[in-house]
């Protein structure tokens, strides 16, 4: 086992589910409660990683974060050398292909809520804000417990979009499913199946987990 290569993944999948639990929850709220022209559009493109190979994910953040592009001359700005080759890079990186799998459930969940609950909240006084805490998260939450732990178990597999932003830096940008392909690569089959073994037992344990809690909160 590559523990060094684990902990990056352990790091990267923690980000990416930290990341996307602050910037994914405001944007599916929006997309469920409000209708405007182009609505469609904002979906295709939430929703375009899932159809996309995640070669040409990375390929595009490093065109986009290039030293000479607006964007990497903004960064260059703020202090931020690059992107490439970085931990905070594959986190990026992972963040825009995991953005589906969080983003999806979120919106399902908030739509799920009852029209009328969140009118009768506001009908009686009730700011939106105490609204959308008090009312609309608690019982959207399953819905949001199934996308964090969907982006949090997709983002321990990261292959592609990794490779190919971060490169393969032991310590650095070098996760379980690089090592994995290294030890194939170099015929070592055992070492390989390690740590394939391990990362199936770990998402399939988590997935296990989020079944049970969800059912548990549909019982109540």
């Amino acid at each position: 086992m590559d523990w060094t290569a684990a902990w990056v993944t352990l790091r990267l999948a923690l980000w990416t589910t930290g990341v996307l639990c602050v910037l994914g929850l405001p944007l599916a709220y929006w997309l469920a409660t409000t209708r405007f022209p182009g609505r469609g559009v904002i979906e295709a493109l939430v929703t375009l990683p899932l159809v996309l190979p995640p070669t040409v994910v990375g390929f595009y953040l490093l065109v986009a974060t290039a030293p000479d592009s607006p964007i990497g001359r903004m960064l260059a700005a703020l202090g931020i050398d690059r992107v490439a080759f970085t931990f905070p890079g594959i986190v990026l990186g992972s963040v825009l292909f995991n953005l589906p799998f969080a983003v999806r459930p979120f919106t399902a969940a908030f739509q799920s809520v009852e029209r009328r609950l969140v009118e009768a909240a506001w009908c009686l006084g009730v700011s939106r804000w105490r609204t959308l805490t008090g009312v609309v998260l608690p019982l959207a939450w399953p819905g949001i417990l199934t996308g964090l732990v969907l982006s949090f178990a997709h983002s321990l597999g990261e292959f592609g979009v990794v490779l190919m932003v971060g490169g393969n830096i032991p310590g650095v940008t070098r996760t379980l499913s690089i090592a994995i392909y290294d030890e194939v690569q170099a015929l070592n089959y055992a070492a390989a199946d390690r740590m394939a073994l391990a990362l199936v037992g770990f998402a399939l344990g988590v997935l296990t987990l989020v079944y049970l809690l969800e059912r548990k909160g549909l019982r109540r």
